[in-house]
């Protein structure tokens, strides 16, 4: 592309960022991804969640001629993003399944004549020769696959249907094709560039590092109990989500919470579709609601103030730990990652992961990826570097000041003796008591010197082992059997989970190998008074001087009776970011609330009056009708290669009412789980599908 052509196609993308969504300045690699796209070029592009992905098809397809073409796996949310689009006077539209063949035909219809923006379509859809033809009728500007690492056969996302949409650059050779990710080590990133047949896609991977997201593990124990003491001391009145395994788990969790005064509604595969919905709609709309969740919930919801994720199990793999933690704070305000881990996760996944269906090459792909989850549980390191070192990428010296290790470094201590006593005592029950096998709980029995039933009953206090761990108590028993798990030390046999001896294990029992552990933190046993009552300042606000606080909430209320009016969810009219700017720069006109970032024409020309008599009710503006400034006076002409986005007709149109998402914003054996001082897993997870 030369320079001169290149200038107008950068100059077109600023003008309508700025128009259209109301910011000054593109983030990190937007605009060199942004001016590549509309000069023809494919990208494969890696930015974390809230790092502006969508900002990289939205805008080329605003400024190339034609209709942009996204490819999404969230059937459920395509409505969602296309009310936000709108909100923002883009014509947008979707085709699936969730429509009768007069609104599809409808959608098409607007499609072949050109009266789209952005057209979202489900990746199934391209397999159908009917959908192939129907793109061929009209004009494509931009292919945009989105989530595109479900097209990695071993990632934590995988989707069939993925795999097809390399026809999209054998039929439309000349359409430039973006694939975007917010999660992908190199493999799968040179997987996703491979399988999509784009070898001369430029790549542009950001980084990985989310700073305002706290990273923290804490020992299981009573989990929903530690759930609960997080939420209300840290977390009170916040939006969340809480990650479980198993739908039997998500349904107890969040009937425990809403017992103890917590807002939750359960969100898994097996609610009716209708319940499903109405809970998804509910956590979009409404302030303070936790959703508590299999995986089959979160990718693709925009909430921009989701100010915690916890998790309850063990995820999968780092990818999926990096992908759900990452839906909290896209506003750039402080957020938590939490997980309660125990000795039970690694028993399970262990576990899980011999008595798969797969083949050698899925269970050696599998433990890897468990492995490289453990790595990060039980690392004495800097949590986000550990978790940046995965995806290749360099932490910061000295550690990040914002994660449970830098902040409260953990202590380390020779567990070497400690370890042979474990797997001594395995040993003596297999050679002494004619190959028993028995699971961590009775274990850790044994060491202690325990006379329970299950020790008389097989004569375990006879064993020369018993008694002889008596110098640890009962939980550090517990990290020590965990800790060797994690490094395959020992490993898991049978569906009960019965403890037994690996390859590794005679290096540690003839002195051999040192085994240095972490030393098992101690419980609280007290809260600050503040956060004893509960008292504690939404995070949203906590930057704001004390006398702008009325303004802004008296814009939160009018933003949510707006909301209210327009059944979308408060965000889409603005996020708090935007509002906080608002009462920060207390804009004197509808000229200068039109440079707050987050304000773009529409919204300046839709929602900029009502503003301003808030304002004005505190003394923090003009009030209406004074110093009128029509919002097109002060918008540069649009450059020619540019589409007046916010003058289109389907800007008139009524927003559906339903959940909407705006991504403007710049995971003789004995009892084996039934842990008696651990609480087990209620139930086996279950592969969460919704079609999506």
């Amino acid at each position: 592309m030369s320079g001169v052509v290149a200038e107008r196609a950068g100059g077109a993308a600023l003008e309508t960022l700025r128009r259209v969504f109301g910011y000054e300045a593109f983030r990190g690699d937007q605009e060199a991804v942004i001016e590549h796209v509309v000069a023809g070029g494919d990208a494969v592009v890696l930015m974390p969640t809230g790092g502006g992905k969508s900002l990289c098809y939205q805008i080329p397809a605003l400024v190339r001629p034609g209709t942009g073409v996204v490819v999404s796996p969230l059937i459920a949310l395509m409505q969602d993003q296309v009310d936000a689009l709108r909100a923002l006077g883009v014509r947008a539209g979707f085709i699936n399944s969730t429509q009768d063949f007069d609104e599809r035909r409808v959608v098409e219809a607007q499609f072949v004549s050109g009266e789209l923006d952005l057209l979202y379509l489900a990746p199934e859809r391209l397999k159908l020769n009917s959908s192939l033809e129907l793109l061929s009728r009209g004009k494509v500007s931009v292919f945009a696959i989105d989530e595109a690492h479900c097209v990695a056969q071993w990632g934590h996302d995988f989707r069939p249907d993925y795999l097809a949409l390399s026809v999209l650059g054998e039929r439309w050779p000349d359409v430039p094709r973006v694939a975007l990710t917010a999660t992908a080590t190199h493999a799968t990133h040179q997987e996703i560039t491979a399988r999509l047949g784009m070898p001369d896609a430029r790549h542009f991977e950001a980084s990985f590092d989310r700073p305002n997201i706290q990273y923290r593990i804490v020992p299981k124990a009573e989990q929903r109990k530690q759930l609960l003491a997080f939420l209300k001391e840290e977390h009170a009145g916040d939006a969340g989500i809480v990650y479980c395994l198993s739908r039997a788990s998500v349904d107890r969790t969040a009937e425990f919470l809403v017992r103890n005064g917590i807002a939750a509604v359960p969100y898994h595969a097996g609610l009716e579709g209708r319940v499903r919905a109405e809970h998804q709609s509910r956590f979009l709309r409404e302030d303070g609601l936790v959703v508590v969740a299999t995986i089959a919930f979160g990718m693709g919801i925009d909430k921009p103030d989701v100010r915690f994720v916890a998790h309850l199990d063990l995820p999968k793999s780092v990818e999926g730990y990096y992908q759900e933690t990452g839906r909290a704070g896209r506003d750039g305000l402080p957020s938590t990652a939490w997980m309660a881990y125990g000795l039970n996760d690694v028993v399970q996944q262990r576990r899980m992961i011999q008595s798969s269906q797969g083949d050698d090459a899925f269970r050696r792909r599998a433990s890897a990826h468990l492995d490289a989850m453990l790595a990060l549980c039980e690392t004495v390191e800097c949590r986000r570097g550990r978790l940046l070192q995965y995806f290749g990428q360099e932490p910061q010296t000295g550690g990040c000041g914002n994660c449970d290790t830098c902040l409260s470094p953990p202590e380390t201590w020779d567990g070497t003796v400690a370890a042979q006593k474990v797997l001594s005592t395995i040993v003596r029950l297999d050679r002494e008591r004619r190959g028993q096998k028995f699971g961590g709980v009775h274990i850790v029995d044994i060491l202690l010197g325990r006379r329970t039933a299950k020790v008389i009953q097989f004569d375990h206090d006879q064993l020369s082992v018993f008694g002889i761990g008596e110098d640890l108590t009962e939980a550090e028993w517990r990290g020590v059997v965990r800790q060797l798990l994690a490094m395959e030390l020992l490993g898991v046999e049978g569906e009960h989970g019965a403890l037994v001896l690996t390859e590794e294990s005679g290096t540690v029992l003839r002195g051999e190998r040192k085994v240095p552990l972490r030393k098992e933190p101690k419980r609280p046993t007290t809260r600050t008074p503040a956060a004893a009552k509960g008292e504690r300042k939404p995070k949203a606000v906590v930057d704001l001087a004390p006398g702008l606080l009325p303004a802004f909430e008296a814009l939160r209320a009018w933003r949510a009776e707006q909301a209210r009016e327009q059944g979308v969810p408060a965000y889409v009219i603005f996020h708090d970011a935007t509002l906080r700017e608002i009462v920060t720069a207390s804009p004197s006109s509808v000229r200068e609330l039109g440079g707050i970032s987050g304000v773009g024409e529409k919204k300046l020309a839709t929602y900029g009056e009502g503003v301003l008599e808030v304002l004005a009710a505190f003394g923090d503006g003009p009030g209406p009708g004074e110093e009128p400034v029509s919002p097109a006076a002060q918008s540069p002409a649009p450059t020619p290669t540019a589409k007046p986005a916010a003058s289109k007709p389907s800007a008139a149109r009524p927003v559906a009412a339903k959940a909407s998402a705006a991504k403007a914003s710049a995971h003789a054996a004995d009892d084996g789980y039934d842990w008696s001082r651990e609480p087990a897993p209620e139930d086996e997870p279950e592969p969460e599908d919704l079609g999506w």
